[in-house]
């Protein structure tokens, strides 16, 4: 076993994660695979403060400030079936015939339509490839209909997986049908921008006016927003600068997402100087500007300078929003302050604001922070009580404090109690955690059970899972099982990250399986090539 060195490359579970910080937020392209489903981008956080109190932030800012294996499978679907119940079978007959999606729904007695088709399409959103081969096959049945939005999920979808010349390819199609919107260059942009792509990604906005559109400045808002939100905050302050006056007119909004941009890159400087730009341009901060600005302060661990925010806000007649609360006790939670955490919850019931799930989730876990589970779960039943909850998000937060502490019978008996309960259904997030816990503890044949009820459940795992599943196989020596996730992973379109496929490759030569080496790195070049 000593060749076999693959935990190392494992992500260690952080002792500090922002696991419990967030919410029942969700992003609007992974909804629909599992309810309640929280993104996560990667399985180590920079940060244990919860990205949920900015996005709603400027959620709320946006009402505020904006008017604007190949075993053929065949599955009658019969119209009294409830929608969902149609979708949750659709995406199960192309799930398990990747090799022959068209031909497995051919047989399966499918009445399209355009909302069927729609939702099928969200639900596909880490599958991209399977995605393409379902709208293919939609698009010659009869009900179907195109429309931007199918596009548009369709090329989230590709996205994802950086196939960006099939992407290129459906905005032909959309100006041929005159389909194409200023969302689906913002679309575009956002996967460039996350596949690190940069150049890329403002090229996509310059490329409006090619395709027939014209730029206004929620375009341009949204083009510094994605580049805030890839972690390209220098970029779009270069953006913003060059483009100022010049070309667009920046308002409030344009000044808000820089201060959340740098304020996640915990730059407080840089921070503070888009605030007094802000200002001197005549815009005075309101409760979004404060929050975002109370958000840094928690994230860089200057908690008694964020709560001063707070009291200055309140010197100004700016009320605080239930978000900065949520905020507040987040970051003095995750510091084990937990008596001024409790002081803010105190508060936010005082003035009258109605429960809300993401506040619960925060005191629950700033319990958990200080190990005080029973009181957490004190806070579940409060949050039933109430009718809030809790939700799968909830129990995400106690499973990983529960983990981090060695608890894992108990953190896999809540697995298990939640997912008996309707309306706290493991989400992806839910079962990379818990796969996480068996592959760590050596436990590989478990966490191949609950991959498996998770796949019975419509629920499509992300990049980090099947990296964490495929290393864990090869330390334990399953290289058949490996290869078998990895050629799954292909199946669906995901590139493998290059440290991943060195290991599997290295394990295969070790045990003299050379030509399987071979064959995988062939179709990741073929995959490679789509990109």
């Amino acid at each position: 076993m000593g060749r076999f060195r693959f935990l190392k490359s494992l992500e260690i579970i952080p002792q500090k994660s922002n696991l419990s910080f967030s919410s029942n937020s969700l992003k609007s392209t992974t909804i629909f695979i599992a309810k309640g489903q929280t993104l996560i981008l990667n399985s180590t956080p920079s940060s244990k403060i919860s990205p949920w109190s900015l996005r709603n932030h400027l959620n709320s800012y946006r009402s505020v400030h904006v008017t604007s294996d190949e075993t053929q499978v065949s599955i009658d679907i019969e119209k009294k079936d409830p929608p969902n119940a149609q979708i949750e079978r659709i995406c199960k007959i192309v799930l398990t015939n990747t090799a022959n999606v068209e031909s497995s729904l051919d047989v399966a007695s499918i009445e399209v339509s355009p909302t069927l088709v729609l939702e099928v399409l969200k639900r596909l959103s880490n599958a991209g490839v399977l995605a393409l081969s379902f709208f293919r096959w939609a698009e010659k049945q009869k009900g179907f209909k195109y429309s931007t939005e199918s596009y548009n999920a369709l090329i989230e979808s590709l996205g994802k997986v950086k196939q960006f010349k099939l992407i290129w390819d459906l905005v032909s199609e959309m100006k041929r049908k005159r389909l194409l919107t200023n969302d689906t260059f913002a679309l575009i942009s956002r996967r460039y921008a996350r596949a690190r792509r940069v150049n890329e990604a403002i090229d996509a906005f310059e490329k409006m006016d090619k395709f027939g559109l014209k730029q206004e400045l929620p375009d341009f808002n949204r083009l510094i927003d994605t580049l805030c939100k890839s972690r390209h905050v220098e970029r779009a302050q270069e953006v913003f600068d060059k483009m100022k006056k010049r070309r667009f007119d920046p308002d409030i909004k344009s000044y808000t997402i820089l201060l959340e941009g740098w304020g996640q890159q915990k730059n407080l400087l840089s921070m503070n100087e888009v605030y007094r730009e802000m200002k001197d341009d005549g815009f005075e901060p309101d409760v979004v500007s404060y929050g975002i600005m109370i958000n840094a302060h928690c994230s860089a661990k200057r908690y008694d300078e964020a709560v001063e925010l707070f009291r200055e806000m309140e010197a100004t007649n700016c009320k605080p929003s239930p978000h900065i609360f949520c905020t507040l006790i987040n970051g003095l939670g995750s510091e084990k302050r937990l008596s001024e955490a409790l002081q803010f919850f105190g508060q936010s019931k005082k003035r009258g604001f109605e429960p809300e799930a993401p506040t619960y989730n925060a005191v629950v876990g700033a319990y958990c922070w200080s190990m005080r589970i029973n009181d957490a779960y004190r806070m579940m039943d409060e949050m039933r009580k109430c009718g809030i909850g809790p939700n799968s998000r909830t129990y995400d937060i106690v499973l990983h404090h529960l983990i981090k502490a060695g608890r894992t019978e108990e953190a896999y008996s809540v697995f298990k109690r939640m997912s008996r309960k309707p309306g706290t259904e493991p989400t992806v997030s839910t079962y990379e955690i818990v796969v996480r816990m068996f592959c760590y503890n050596a436990q590989v044949d478990m966490a191949m059970r609950i991959w498996d009820e998770m796949k019975a459940r419509g629920v499509l795992p992300v990049m980090h899972m099947y990296s964490t599943l495929i290393n864990s196989l090869c330390h334990e020596d399953k290289l058949d099982d490996a290869c078998k996730y990895f050629q799954e992973m292909l199946d669906i379109g995901i590139r493998p990250p290059g440290q991943l496929f060195s290991n599997l490759k290295q394990a295969l030569r070790d045990e003299g399986m050379e030509e399987t080496a071979v064959v995988l790195a062939q179709k990741i070049d073929k995959l490679r090539k789509l990109h």
